[in-house]
């Protein structure tokens, strides 16, 4: 039987959304960059490539996937847009290894692309009036207090450090500790061969090429992250603040897949087999806990055990999610986001699980390859997973 594999991976850098260097780049051209880059690295046809599957994230509609498909002269490749929220590149990689498993097609793109400073401002007519909301966002689960469905800081972060009994201090060092893990991966040149240069519209209508992630901190100080105000100081004992919570970033990535057995006959360099992809749901007051259930799920359903287990990417949504997962499911910190991840690197949404699956497979690499496991919380109690072996 065949296997799902991968064949090139790639990702934009990083940039601060509104204010960073993407923040004139729309998503449409961070799609046909992205997509140009990582047909090219594969040696692949272009006419070969059956679909693009690319995640966004309240970006309003049509399909980026199709729109960078057709600029790029692959007009036979259809395009479909995911929408898990965070976890919808992790989800388009799980969708993308089904449909060339199953046969039904041959090569595809998979990935995500986030632009927040560009995305569309949405309004709707409230129900039952003529009145017109405006800046209007879908929300991504029914309302409560327990878990309100457009603050993140407490259905991920307040909940999950509760939830694993982790201290202010705990998630501070934690994100003290991925600022400096990525410094150190952009000065050893860790990222430059995941990293796609992208031409950045300026202001004034030059442009320049955007290649190193400008989220993470190298001022950053365990002092400057104590001195941090917590969002809800109304709430006893809060303990969440911009410190320790990833950023809002703009960023693409794509990963190309297809069966060991297609890669063989087309001569092309395998990356990583895909061992397996998994999504979970469970009570939106618990999101981030969810990725937690991802990955006992993913390890249930491919047999591996959690000790096999080289690296891990549990995405910074909040500090606490990665740390509860050390704490409650007793995983290595060491072997967690080795090279940073969302309170450093960032956090573009749709495109941060392909971010994370590129990155592990060049960290797997250098290490000399083993099984890696991707996961994430998602909006509305979600979250996926996804397994490779380098």
């Amino acid at each position: 039987m065949p296997s799902p594999v991968i064949v090139s991976a790639v990702r934009t850098a990083v940039a601060t959304s509104r204010k960073g260097t993407l923040a004139n780049t729309s998503g449409e051209t961070l799609a046909l960059t992205i997509l140009n880059a990582v047909v090219a690295r594969s040696g692949v046809d272009p006419e070969l490539v059956d679909d693009v599957v690319f995640a966004e994230s309240l970006y309003g509609g049509g399909a980026l996937a199709r729109h960078a498909a057709v600029e790029a002269g692959m007009f036979k490749a259809g395009g479909m847009a995911i929408n898990r929220h965070c976890a919808g590149s992790l989800t388009s990689v799980g969708v993308a290894a089904a449909s060339v498993l199953s046969g039904m097609e041959r090569i595809v793109v998979a990935g995500g692309v986030m632009s927040v400073s560009t995305g569309p401002k949405m309004s709707r007519r409230i129900p039952g009036t003529e009145e017109v909301q405006e800046f209007w966002m879908p929300p991504t689960h029914p309302d409560s207090a327990e878990a309100p469905n457009m603050d993140m800081s407490i259905t991920v972060g307040w909940n999950t450090a509760k939830a694993a009994g982790l201290t202010r201090e705990d998630q501070d060092a934690w994100a003290f500790r991925s600022h400096q893990r990525a410094v150190a991966a952009i000065d050893s040149g860790q990222f430059v061969d995941e990293i796609v240069p992208v031409q950045a519209l300026m202001a004034d209508g030059s442009t320049i090429e955007f290649k190193v992630d400008e989220h993470p901190r190298r001022d950053s100080s365990l002092e400057k992250l104590a001195s941090l105000k917590v969002i809800h100081p109304e709430i006893e004992g809060f303990s969440i603040t911009a410190g320790n919570a990833s950023g809002v970033n703009d960023a693409a990535s794509a990963l190309m897949v297809t069966t060991d057995e297609v890669a063989s006959s087309e001569g092309l360099a395998v990356l990583a087999k895909i061992r397996g992809w998994t999504a979970i749901g469970i009570d939106p007051r618990n999101t981030g806990l969810a990725a937690l259930d991802a990955i006992r799920k993913l390890l249930d359903r491919t047999g591996v055990k959690q000790s096999d287990v080289a690296l891990w990417e549990i995405n910074e949504a909040f500090a606490s999610v990665p740390l509860a997962a050390c704490r409650m499911l007793g995983i290595d910190e060491e072997t967690v986001n080795i090279s940073g991840s969302g309170c450093s690197i960032g956090h573009p949404i749709a495109a941060s699980g392909g971010r994370m699956l590129t990155t592990l497979i060049h960290d797997l690499k250098r290490r000399g390859g083993g099984i890696g496991v991707a996961a994430m919380c998602a909006g509305g109690g979600q979250a996926g997973a996804v397994m490779i072996e380098v």
